[in-house]
């Protein structure tokens, strides 16, 4: 079984070096704190309760699961204790307000914590991670009273939250919610309905659960526009234990993340509080979904890291055949595998994708950061902006992180060959984990709808991309004497060009044939993952290359080896975006010409 160790140096390498965090929090009103020791002491304190604590319980969890007995969930063996001592921590509060019990400092921060989190034990982390969106929308929608109320508990961790959207009837199109909430004559409303894939829905974690639920008035128009939010706890603020009319209706039986709690939320004239206005329950519950995203991208990520760290030992210690350029380890009776080509590439692509995807999240959480400042501000029109930022990167890192940690994950399998198949090596189960990343918050799909139709195609016009491709278009003509960097940079110049090319190929295309968009957006969001990688490859190659010669915080070996990893992205990874560059542009009829009664004559 994998034995996670947090990567600390590669952590340090992007905070430090890359991208300037000491700096960077010096300029938010939430960041005098955030001091290079402070950022240090967490990360190092995080890391021991993540590797000591929580990453042992990883597979003890999935194979216990959860249990629902007389209406209760039950989490694993060890849950209890864990998160007691993730409470006991303050690790909850980290990034909120001192005035509710938090520490008050940076996102940031916390996206770091809920890596570590989440590489360790992805299914512990989905508790404590739910409940962060439920008390990010609170605190920017909920009244006075609700947040004196509600925010305490959940930022203390003694209290836990959930987002429930999903209905039998409806996933991504909320549309057709039909949850009641019928005034009470009190000031609160009886909400009745049923709500599905509710994660952390239920547990003994904490003695009470905060549901943040979308719901229709009495009089509501139809579709999105008449959808409204409501506070509705497991147990009502002074009456814990007293029955409110939430109940657990069934625990889905999944094909991975067992030991988090999914649960059917049944709602029967439960009490709740309307947030936010009446009827703009989506627009409030939206709120921080780009944060939420962050957060599922990052899930591609830790699958990756930890399925990286699982196969590497392996590789260096499982022996078979003898390398084609030669014996290796001659004093063996075979070479260990990691001198074969073939499993170099799936430890190199593991390799690339969790170091070059964890650059991408922290330049991003760098946005948050900066929309969060805007936010305490009081500056709306600065959250908007960074917050229209984020909106463009968020469905490039949901998407195509998620689905290259997907691969990752199995290629891990795929290096201990049959054993990989075999529970107790633990491999297989960061897949079954991994396979809900491309599905949750969004489908791929639906990722790629978000980005080329919406962000794209509708709200910009293709400023986003031209916008962010100049930053591979002023790298690329920054160093193009730089003989190390040369080839990178010129191969941004190229991709660059083509991004752009291809937005506007698209755009017009879409202009007389609508279903470009659907056809297009999923080979354009892979598109422009690799793309973005790319950059972030960029930058870390001309930051290890500067510290070579100048000496860094890190051994010398360690930037020669984010040197070589940057060439086998750009050499080997990258030229996979032509694929999807070619298969973006063609023909719309190529998909849509069979008729749904022809893909099949052999069944109804």
């Amino acid at each position: 079984m994998p034995q996670y160790k947090v990567p600390m140096r590669d952590m340090r390498f992007l905070l430090n070096e890359v991208f300037d965090y000491a700096s960077h929090y010096k300029t938010l009103p939430n960041g005098e704190e955030a001091t290079p020791d402070m950022v240090e002491a967490i990360l190092s304190e995080c890391a021991r309760l993540c590797e000591n604590t929580i990453a042992p319980l990883y597979q003890s969890g999935d194979e216990e699961g959860c249990k629902l007995e007389d209406g209760k969930v039950s989490t694993p063996k060890g849950f209890k204790a864990a998160y007691d001592e993730y409470v006991a921590g303050g690790w909850q509060g980290l990034s909120h307000p001192v005035e509710y019990g938090g520490q008050g400092l940076p996102m940031s921060l916390g996206l770091f914590k809920q890596e570590m989190l989440g590489t360790a034990n992805w299914s512990f982390a989905m508790y404590p991670g739910l409940s962060l969106g439920a008390m990010n929308t609170i605190m920017l929608h909920g009244t006075d009273e609700q947040k004196n109320t509600f925010l305490t508990p959940l930022t203390e961790g003694t209290w836990a939250g959930t987002m429930c959207l999903t209905e039998p009837q409806c996933g991504t199109d909320l549309g057709q919610v039909k949850t009641r909430a019928v005034p009470d004559g009190n000031g609160g409303y009886k909400i009745t309905g049923t709500k599905i894939f509710i994660s952390s829905g239920d547990h003994d974690l904490t003695e009470n659960v905060v549901h943040i639920v979308l719901a229709r008035l009495p009089d509501a128009p139809p579709g999105t526009k008449g959808i409204s939010l409501f506070i509705v706890p497991k147990y009502l603020p002074g009456k814990i234990g007293e029955d409110n009319g939430v109940s657990v209706g069934a625990l889905e039986k999944k094909m991975g993340i067992k030991a988090s709690a999914t649960c059917v939320m049944n709602f029967d004239d439960a009490t709740g509080f309307l947030i936010g206005p009446e009827n703009e329950g989506l627009e409030c519950m939206f709120t921080f979904m780009n944060s939420a995203r962050i957060g599922t991208a990052m899930q591609g990520v830790c699958h990756a890291e930890l399925s990286f760290q699982g196969a590497l030992p392996y590789a260096k210690e499982r022996r078979s055949m003898r390398a084609l350029g030669g014996k290796q380890e001659p004093d063996k009776n075979a070479d260990a595998i990691i001198h074969h080509g073939d499993v170099r590439r799936m430890l190199l692509t593991q390799k690339a994708i969790a170091e070059g995807g964890r650059a991408m999240l922290y330049f991003t959480a760098q946005y948050a950061d900066q929309m969060i400042a805007g936010i305490l501000e009081g500056d709306k029109k600065k959250q908007e902006y960074w917050d229209g930022q984020l909106g463009f990167l968020t469905p490039i890192l949901k998407g195509f992180l998620t689905e290259k940690g997907l691969d990752c994950a199995n290629l891990g399998m795929q290096v201990f060959g049959g054993h990989g198949y075999i529970r107790e090596h633990g491999m297989e189960q960061i897949s079954r984990d991994a396979r809900i990343s491309t599905l949750y918050e969004g489908t791929t799909g639906i990722q790629a709808l978000d980005l080329l139709g919406r962000k794209v195609l509708l709200m910009t016009r293709g400023k986003c991309v031209r916008e962010f491709s100049q930053k591979l278009v002023d790298f690329g003509t920054r160093n193009m004497t730089n003989s190390t960097l040369r080839p990178y940079a010129w191969k941004l110049l190229k991709i660059a060009a083509q991004w752009n090319y291809l937005t506007t190929r698209i755009m017009l295309t879409a202009a007389k044939n609508r279903d470009v968009v659907s056809t297009a957006s999923a080979d354009f969001l892979m598109y422009s993952g690799y793309a973005m990688m790319a950059y972030f490859w960029a930058l870390m190659a001309a930051k290890a290359q500067e510290k070579i010669a100048t000496g860094g915080e890190q051994p010398k070996e360690f930037y020669e080896a984010k040197l070589a990893t940057a060439e086998f992205y750009f050499e080997h990874m990258l030229p996979q975006a032509k694929g999807h560059a070619d298969s973006m542009l063609k023909p719309t009829k190529v998909m849509m010409q069979l008729k749904p009664e022809h893909f099949s004559f052999d069944y109804e």
